[in-house]
């Protein structure tokens, strides 16, 4: 499989998620800016609100998964630790 095809099918992958929310926000008269990245998804998060120049970066304050992340999931615990954007966390 080439890279094309895998750009592609993460590029679907990502509209199926997104397109609900951003048909919530228009209807709100809010246009959002969708970027889709591929890898480690805390990295990722904070790489791009580091390059991005956000004001605020607001994320679910923990997943669903092991008993090890009952305070903050995996991706909260790395967007907090490499993010230099202040990060609001909701509970």
């Amino acid at each position: 499989m080439g890279a094309d095809v895998a750009n592609s099918y993460y590029s679907e992958e990502a509209e199926k998620v997104t397109a609900p929310v951003v048909k919530f926000l228009k209807r709100h008269d809010i246009n959002p800016d969708v970027l889709h990245k591929v890898g480690q998804p805390g990295e990722q998060i904070a790489k791009a609100a580091n390059a991005g120049k956000f004001d605020l970066v607001m994320m679910g304050s923990h997943g669903h998964s092991a008993l090890g992340n009952l305070i903050m999931g995996s991706v909260t615990t790395k967007v907090l630790a490499h993010c230099e954007v202040p990060v609001l966390l909701i509970r």
